[in-house]
């Protein structure tokens, strides 16, 4: 029988509890997982309030884990927005410690498909043929990627996204919920696909585009 896993979630808000959906539809599916805890730097009460009522434990800050290394070994970065999770993973990793990947039993993968550490794939998620993720790729519930698309590091899939074959995807960039990328298009790093975008041409590096066919602007413009 393998040794049990330990490990907590980073992140107490939205995405950092949807990622312990995520851990516990694992080990209730009999992966060798064991949820510590959650850690944030500051939570909010109300979050708390939220890990309470699930009955999982509050162990604290960041720093407050890494001083206690005995608590768990692995973490699940459960950190929604990109910039923020770069960040994050920057002090993680200066710190020693190690990322793992978890998906959903209910996210589906077709072949020859790569997915790096500390990715997070949840619940009825699409992955296809041949796909390759980054490092922290975040893919959130009943989003498709297509086959031979590429993410790169720190991408977020939001709902019901689409991210269409031969998509290549640039680092930190979030695809919001029920946006689609067509076929064959490449989109920059740093940028956002707003929610209900349709992207019909390849797009730079850290504009925002937004409606159907998307336009581009950049982040400082009004939309």
């Amino acid at each position: 029988m393998s040794e049990r896993v330990r490990l907590v979630v980073v992140g107490a808000s939205g995405f950092g509890r949807e990622s312990l959906d995520v851990v516990e539809a694992m080990v209730a599916a009999d992966e060798p997982l064991e949820l510590v805890g959650v850690v944030d730097d500051r939570p909010a009460p109300r979050n708390l309030e939220r890990l309470s009522a699930r009955g999982v434990r509050y162990l604290g800050t960041i720093d407050d884990w890494l001083g206690a290394p005995s608590l768990a070994s692995r973490y699940v970065l459960g950190v929604g927005d990109p910039a923020t999770r770069r960040r994050l993973v920057a002090r993680l990793d200066a710190a020693g410690v190690r990322p793992l990947s978890v998906v959903h039993p209910s996210a589906t993968f077709g072949a020859r498909s790569h997915v790096g550490e500390g990715t997070v794939v949840c619940a009825g998620a699409a992955v296809s043929t041949n796909v390759r993720f980054g490092r922290h790729v975040h893919v959130n519930p009943n989003a498709t990627i297509g086959h031979d698309a590429v993410l790169g590091d720190f991408v977020s899939v939001n709902p019901s996204a689409v991210v269409s074959g031969e998509v290549r995807v640039g680092a930190g960039t979030l695809v919001g919920a029920n946006a689609t990328i067509l076929q064959n298009l490449s989109v920059g790093e740093d940028a956002v696909v707003g929610a209900g975008a349709v992207v019909t041409r390849d797009s730079p590096d850290g504009v925002v585009a937004v409606g159907v066919p998307a336009r581009f602007r950049s982040e400082r413009q009004e939309a």
